[in-house]
């Protein structure tokens, strides 16, 4: 689950249908024959038990983690905000930074309602999730930027910072609580210092493409346009804007060359395996300047782009 605003928390509505998992039954009908029935006074001939067979049982959803005792209300030893968002701390972090409104996090959780109800949990799951800090419910984005990592946090969200007293598509309503431990911080990359124009010493081919190589690459072969890359990328606006990343992301992107914006599909054709390239991109070359596709940037892009692998 993922706890965006737009959609209540993502995960949600699949945890509230885990099912366990319905054993088969087979069921055996008996073959015609063409022998005739023995008579009555035939002895009946001997049958010969089936050996056992070791049927494996059938999965079952991870049982709900009890909910806290003070799952109503925060105790006096809760430290409470402007806002009204209460939270304790459970366990002391060993970081030192905490994370800011741009930064992507890792974390562990489980929430429940006020009537102790669980209605969510990365821990049953097995699995950490990892969102941006300004992409949760308002009592996520504040209670985030108090912790550590390594720390582990319980918070009280009042309704009005979760999903409010009327939550849309099964949402749980009303004050939360949770349970988070901070596993990661994943910051940005820092916005280039030559991010509104090229150095004097990026090269500018005959389209109008600038680009600066950052990091050489090991490879000899140059993609195509019918190539499929998987790259790392950061991309801003001039103004250091950024509006894209697969760096806080944790995950490459993949892509045929030939069907990406006309400054990728000609810079990436210039680069080798292993390197590191700054591409100043002009908007004819991008979406733009007044893009056609909604919420695609406009004007002149930058983009530090690092070519994993072709093929």
């Amino acid at each position: 689950m993922q706890l965006e605003r737009s959609l209540g928390l993502a995960g949600f509505c699949a945890l509230m249908v885990l099912a366990g998992a319905c054993a088969k039954r087979a069921t055996e009908e008996s073959a015609p024959t063409n022998e005739e029935p023995a008579p009555a006074s035939a002895a009946p001939a001997p049958v010969e038990k089936p050996a056992p067979v070791d049927t494996p049982p059938a999965p079952s959803a991870p049982p709900e983690l009890a909910a806290p005792p003070d799952v109503a209300a925060p105790p006096a030893d809760a430290k409470k905000t402007a806002s009204g968002l209460a939270t304790k701390v459970l366990k002391a972090g060993t970081g030192k930074d905490k994370p800011k409104p741009t930064d992507q996090v890792k974390v562990h959780y489980t929430g429940w309602t006020k009537d102790g109800k669980m209605f969510d949990s990365s821990i049953q799951r097995n699995e950490p999730t990892t969102f941006g800090v300004t992409q949760v419910i308002p009592g996520w984005t504040e209670g985030l930027q108090l912790m550590v990592v390594g720390e582990k946090r319980r918070m009280w969200i009042p309704g009005k910072l979760a999903y409010g007293d009327q939550p849309r598509m099964g949402a749980p309503a009303g004050d939360l609580t949770f349970d988070v431990e901070l596993l990661e911080i994943l910051s940005p990359p820092e916005t280039p210092k030559d991010v509104a124009k090229p150095p004097a010493d990026a090269k500018k081919t005959a389209s109008g493409l600038a680009y600066k190589v950052l990091k050489k690459g090991n490879g000899k072969e140059h993609p195509t346009p019918q190539s499929r890359v998987t790259v790392h990328y950061t991309g801003w606006t001039t103004d250091g804007k950024m509006f894209d990343s697969s760096v806080t992301r944790g995950q490459p992107s993949s892509f045929m060359l030939g069907q990406v914006i006309k400054g990728w599909t000609e810079g990436l054709q210039l680069m080798v395996v292993g390197e590191k390239t700054r591409f100043w991109i002009p908007g004819e070359l991008a979406y733009g300047d007044t893009p056609k596709r909604p919420g695609a940037p406009s004007g002149m892009l930058v983009f530090d782009v690092e070519l994993i692998d072709f093929k």
